[in-house]
């Protein structure tokens, strides 16, 4: 488990921050004030100001001249680029999950997905926390390839978390997409690498489809 441990203040605002930017508490495009954060957080401008600069290591927020700091732009072109390296990292990990993955790491895979299916049936939402209770997550933990974990949930794996959180599944994709997470982890199961990949990056190509929808009418 890769979970990440607030131990000092600057990690819990660097956290805090973080999770109102995905969740769009703090919406895309909204500049940030060092001064007015520092009172929300009740932490000093110092601290803010850490947070931000790790923010921007995060790809979660930009910096431009004469505008300071802002939460990143949900657009169309982004979520493309985004995805593009998404779809090819994250089906390469798939594919590494299936020879790599030890079958109680599939096992408890299989049970992420049981818990999820309660979740759908429950509250109708496919709504996934970020970390071990996501399944994306534990796949690309399951490629035991450090540099291909670093890159995913390091660089881009919250970014596309804020596409996901704020634009992601309703409707008829809630279904859809668990069935492929089903399907994705049949694959992994039978060892077999390149369905696996190919189910993953279709997989992640009809989210991509399904959020260009929605950005398309906002």
């Amino acid at each position: 488990m890769l979970a990440e441990s607030a131990v000092t203040t600057s990690d819990k605002t660097f956290l805090a921050l973080r999770g109102d930017i995905v969740s769009g508490a703090i919406t895309a495009g909204e500049k940030l004030n060092e001064s007015e954060l520092s009172s929300k957080y009740a932490v000093s401008r110092a601290i803010i100001r850490e947070a931000i600069n790790r923010l921007e290591a995060a790809n979660l927020v930009e910096r431009r001249a004469n505008v300071g700091a802002r939460v990143v732009t949900l657009s169309h072109d982004g979520l493309i680029q985004l995805y593009q390296v998404r779809e090819s990292l994250e089906g390469m990990a798939a594919r590494l999950a299936a020879k790599h993955m030890s079958d109680d790491e599939i096992e408890q895979l299989r049970s992420l997905l049981s818990s999820h299916a309660h979740q759908i049936m429950a509250k109708e939402s496919y709504y996934q926390e970020a970390g071990d209770v996501d399944f994306h997550y534990r796949v690309v933990l399951g490629s035991h390839n450090q540099h291909l974990i670093s890159m995913l949930t390091n660089n881009i794996y919250h970014l596309v978390r804020m596409y996901r959180v704020q634009l992601g599944m309703a409707g008829p994709r809630i279904s859809t997409a668990f069935a492929e997470h089903q399907h994705i982890v049949q694959a992994i199961s039978n060892r077999d690498e390149e369905l696996a990949e190919m189910l993953m990056r279709r997989h992640i190509t009809y989210s991509m489809k399904n959020i260009e929808s929605k950005l398309s009418i906002s």
